[in-house]
């Protein structure tokens, strides 16, 4: 885990939090400051609205009541300090696009307006982030012969090319298998340690990141509990936000959660998913 916990500086800060559609409240008295270097996953039953907290972030969905800013700004559609890593799907073979062109669409190729740095800059930005992301052997290739592993490290690298303030993942190791899921978080942590990039990342099974994990925000039943591993994932917590009994047993280090109405962290969150803002 961080020692990011250790400092005060505040990235993400929402305050008085709901959302609700109708009648219907996901969740609501949300307060959350997320740090610098800060790792925060967001888990919770199908439809809890874990998705719906990154959209609302990016600023594709505004608050029934409520604020979030980031540094300190109230957040808008585009900001260029937000990098969104969204699920793995595979692109069409044919798709006339290289690995680098991927990763360049994270400097302006999704925002309105004038390119933010010239082009040789902007080569330097991407080739330098195909380097960390460790994609540089096809980075040249057409993506649509790329693996879903390989895809998902390009999608990494196009949301943090930019150097964005926070990065927020929805899914992303959705579809993935085991070496492709430890690959892509692995290259999520590592840059949250050396830049102090704090990370939302939105799952339905909290094993392959629960090492990183500093703190865990669930979601169910319109209700929602903050705060480490070991303080929420607990048979009487869930219990009580399922008001049913759910068991939680750590197996050979890995959290199995029993009982939950859908299964929330056996099967993915398929209703409540972010539209994708950049290609892929």
């Amino acid at each position: 885990m961080s020692d990011a916990g250790d400092t005060n500086d505040t990235v993400l800060s929402v305050r008085s939090g709901r959302l609700s559609f109708g009648e219907r409240t996901l969740w609501s008295d949300l307060d959350l400051d997320l740090r610098r270097g800060e790792f925060l996953t967001v888990l919770g039953s199908n439809g809890s609205g874990k998705s719906s907290l990154l959209k609302a972030v990016l600023g594709l969905q505004r608050l029934t009541a409520g604020s979030i800013t980031i540094d300190g700004r109230t957040v808008t559609h585009g900001d260029r300090h937000v990098g969104y890593v969204p699920q793995q799907r595979l692109i069409p073979p044919g798709t006339p696009m290289r690995g680098r062109d991927l990763v360049a669409l994270g400097l302006d190729g999704h925002r309105p307006g004038l390119p933010m740095l010239g082009r040789r800059e902007a080569r330097r930005r991407v080739t330098e982030m195909i380097e960390a992301a460790g994609a540089t052997g096809y980075a040249d290739r057409p993506v649509g012969r790329l693996s879903g592993g390989e895809q998902q490290r390009l999608r990494v690298a196009q949301a943090l090319v930019g150097d964005p303030s926070v990065l927020l993942c929805d899914e992303p190791l959705l579809s993935l298998d085991l070496q492709q899921q430890r690959a892509v978080s692995a290259l999520i942590d590592a840059r949250r340690r050396s830049h102090g990039t704090p990370v939302v990342f939105v799952t339905h099974d909290v094993n392959p990141i629960l090492a990183a994990t500093d703190r865990i925000l669930y979601f169910a039943n319109g209700r929602h509990r903050l705060g480490t591993p070991d303080e929420v994932l607990r048979s009487d917590v869930l219990s009580e936000l399922y008001g049913t009994p759910v068991e939680v047993a750590r197996i050979r280090g890995r959290v199995v959660v029993l009982g939950t109405p859908d299964d929330a962290h056996c099967e993915a969150d398929h209703g409540d998913q972010v539209h994708q803002r950049w290609a892929g």
